[in-house]
């Protein structure tokens, strides 16, 4: 029987299945959210930078008015977003009045990056060439220690907190400096991308992996592989169960994106995959064959194996 729950470092039980909700379409946000906690998600993941926290906050209110669940029962993930990395405070309390909360179970570093405060957009400033408006002089792990303050402050706005798309260089940068160890980090994570090396990193750490995109993002391009087929036909269930049980079998907790009801509800199927199940999936990364679907053009190096290009920043590579 596959776990349904992950023990934190920080004590909590975090869901084995999530709802991800970046690129849901507005004015379906709400619905998804709140048909998701029906059918028995218990994790809700969201961010400043995804432009529906309200939407996901309406959701959620739906379902507690309804009865259905009461806000104790949820676990409530948003992000902080890189234009307000020298004001964390500030991003919290924006998140926290759109989504209508008093507090998140958790709040993450969204990207180790930051962007200009005083630019021309609230969330992806730009220069007059097109290019993103980045604070070249940004030090991540001096948003961490702001980070770490959330927890000192009263009120319990935060529960826990944690890092988005950081490599074990990035990691190993700012373990260094911190006082609280991140209780996750959440990457892109599929067997076409299974970051082995950030994975075991943060399991030496304790630092819990949520997996995002696990079917490749837009279209779910790693459905279609002959492997997840070939597994899909040995335990008799589709593609999706199979790239979502891979997560769950790894230790991870894994975040499923949908707005259609069918598919919200079947994403909470997971069943137990074996080690043969495990070595045809790996396979798709022999080789070094990877293949990372997710990449903002931030032109920074964020220490990926697979991505060497873009500048080196303060504490970085």
């Amino acid at each position: 029987m596959p776990p349904s729950t992950f023990k934190l470092n920080t004590g909590q039980d975090m869901p084995a299945v999530g709802l991800g909700t970046w690129q849901s379409a507005p004015g379906e946000v709400a619905h998804a959210v709140t048909t998701a906690l029906q059918a028995g998600y218990r994790l809700i993941d969201a961010a400043y930078c995804y432009g529906n926290e309200a939407e996901v906050g309406a959701g959620i209110q739906a379902a507690i008015t309804t009865g259905t669940v009461s806000r104790s029962e949820i676990f409530v993930t948003t992000k902080l977003w890189a234009t307000y990395s020298t004001r964390v405070s500030q991003n919290l309390e924006k998140s926290l009045q759109a989504l209508g909360l008093d507090y998140v179970d958790q709040y993450l570093v969204h990207w180790a990056v930051g962007m200009n405060p005083a630019g021309n957009d609230d969330k992806f400033p730009k220069l007059a060439d097109g290019s993103r408006d980045i604070t070249w002089d940004h030090d991540h792990t001096e948003t961490w220690g702001q980070m770490e303050a959330l927890l000192d402050e009263g009120g319990g706005k935060v529960r826990s907190i944690g890092v988005c798309n950081y490599s074990k260089p990035y990691l190993e940068k700012l373990l260094a400096k911190a006082k609280v160890v991140p209780a996750v980090n959440q990457i892109e994570n599929h067997p076409e991308l299974p970051q082995q090396e950030v994975v075991d990193f943060c399991r030496s750490k304790g630092i819990h992996v949520v997996a995002y995109s696990p079917f490749g993002s837009t279209g779910g391009p790693v459905m279609g592989s002959e492997a997840v087929a070939k597994v899909a036909g040995r335990k008799g269930v589709g593609a999706g169960t199979v790239l979502l049980s891979y997560h769950v079998a790894r230790g991870s907790t894994v975040l499923a994106k949908s707005v259609t009801e069918s598919r919200i509800k079947s994403n909470l199927e997971i069943v137990d995959l074996d080690d043969d199940d495990m070595k045809i999936l790996n396979d798709l990364s022999a080789d070094g064959k990877i293949q990372r679907y997710v990449y903002p053009p931030f032109g920074i190096n964020f220490g990926f194996p697979d991505k060497k290009e873009g500048r080196s920043m303060p504490n970085g590579v």
